[in-house]
């Protein structure tokens, strides 16, 4: 481990600041703050991750059959079972404005917005939980966020082309699929360098400027209905705006240092064809962002509704979305679950990594909450009732796990059967109007102290976890 994360000497918070750069958030040290003035003299991070897997899940051997905390782990997420306490997982949960949509899930499962899959035009909520996150992250310069999802699904200009892993720290410094690429953004030396940089944010500037002007004036000529969709637009516009201003206040400070041990094993192409490799990879990447406190929030998708990756070293062949277009054949179904499986495999590899990390005293997956889950639950009709939908971490931010919190048990007849009718009846329509999964996001939120009671259509936070 690099000497920036060790205990050897003890330094004073100040003192390191100014050997990286006076406006650098670094990672809480034990090196910095005598052990007997841990929790008093430190504000410690809170860190929150959502990772995406498209297309659903094969429910018959996801769904967990029994509730509460002596609940019996499904075959689709015994690869779990070590991290079992640290965990809960949800029946039951949907979005109201997702149930019906399609390929657009993914720009939902953040959002909970109502997605007009013509125009990809998002008539609700114009922010993301994890944007609301980095917005209100603190100190405001201090953090870098890492996105999945296409910002022009978002109401915002089309910054980014699907990226699956970008960050708001410089210029999308992290996006992209390649997990090189993806370091060498985060850590390594920017492209043209520093002034290069700032030449091309300046240029962006400028446009963004003589767009207002020019909209400000057009303001006048329109009737009330077009003023109501240009302010829309100028709203995104100042976003950009914004962003790009907090891009150049990031140019100037220094990244973290790495020791090349902890850098090697990103110096190379990782094919997507090692599906499990690659993920792996793409973990690891996020744990060390993570720790060296490049990033407090981060969204990664490893596939969209169109595009999820085959696996073709345990033999399947197939892509997630032809797979998930299973039509009810067992064998393809079968498949479907083996793939669920083996996301879980590498999952458990994420939070075996996470627990591993000390922050401080703590683990970081203690203080980083976890949440996991598709914006779709049967892919074969695009049903988005009941969905796959886990949240790990974040005991140390007030949260507690070994359950199956089970929205659906109550209104069944009897226990479940986990036969295809039922798998997809229970996927068609929310057996509980009330469990969205936007309560489980505002628990998030409160847990990452933003003062908010409301997220989209949240009706409070889920008093289990707290």
């Amino acid at each position: 481990m690099s000497n920036i994360l060790s205990q050897r000497w003890l330094l004073s918070r100040r003192h390191f600041l100014r050997g990286l750069g006076a406006t650098v958030a670094l990672p809480l040290l034990q090196a910095m703050v005598p052990r007997r003035a841990w929790a008093a003299n430190v504000t410690k991070p809170r860190r929150s991750v959502f990772v995406y897997i498209p297309n659903g899940v094969n429910g018959m051997a996801w769904q967990c059959k029994t509730g509460g905390r002596d609940y019996e782990l499904s075959p689709s997420l015994q690869p779990l079972a070590k991290h079992r306490d640290d965990f809960t997982v949800f029946s039951g949960l949907h979005h109201p404005n997702g149930l019906g949509q399609a390929h657009v899930c993914a720009d939902t499962w953040l959002t909970g917005a109502k997605i007009d899959a013509q125009s990809a035009r998002k008539y609700e909520n114009t922010i993301s939980v994890d944007q609301l996150m980095a917005e209100n992250d603190r100190p405001a310069d201090a953090h870098l966020v890492a996105r999945a999802l296409d910002q022009r699904r978002h109401g915002t200009p089309a910054e980014f082309n699907h990226p699956r892993l970008h960050a708001r720290r410089r210029a999308a410094a992290g996006r992209g699929e390649n997990p090189r690429q993806v370091f060498n953004r985060l850590f390594g030396e920017e492209v043209g360098g520093i002034a290069a940089q700032r030449t091309r944010l300046e240029k962006r500037h400028s446009v963004l400027d003589a767009v207002l002007d020019e909209a400000k004036s057009l303001r006048r000529e329109l009737g009330a209905d077009d003023q109501t969709k240009l302010d829309e637009y100028l709203h995104s516009v100042r976003d950009v705006e914004q962003r790009t201003e907090r891009l150049d206040s990031w140019l100037d400070v220094p990244k973290p240092k790495l020791e090349p041990a902890l850098g090697k094993p990103f110096q190379q192409d990782v094919p997507k064809a090692k599906a499990g490799e690659y993920w792996r990879t793409m973990f690891d990447l996020i744990v060390l962002a993570l720790r060296t406190d490049m990033t407090r929030v981060v969204t990664y998708m490893n596939g969209s509704e169109g595009n999820g990756l085959a696996i073709p070293e345990i033999g399947i062949t197939q892509a997630r979305h032809n797979l998930s277009h299973h039509n009810g054949d067992p064998v393809v179904l079968e498949r479907l679950a083996k793939s669920d499986a083996f996301i879980m495999e590498q999952f458990a590899h994420f939070l075996d990594q996470l627990r591993a990390v000390q922050d401080g005293e703590e683990a970081l997956l203690d203080r980083t909450m976890v949440l996991f889950g598709s914006g779709m639950s049967y892919g074969h009709s695009h049903a988005n009732s009941n969905l796959p939908i886990l949240l790990a971490g974040g005991r140390g931010l007030g949260l507690k796990h070994g359950q199956h919190i089970d929205y659906n048990r109550p209104h069944l007849k009897e226990d479940y059967t986990l036969s295809y009718d039922e798998w997809r009846s229970l996927c068609g329509k929310p057996r509980d109007e009330k469990a969205r999964l936007s309560n489980v996001m505002l628990t998030m939120l409160q847990k990452m102290e933003i003062n908010t009671e409301k997220f989209v259509d949240s009706l409070g936070p889920v008093s289990e976890l707290v």
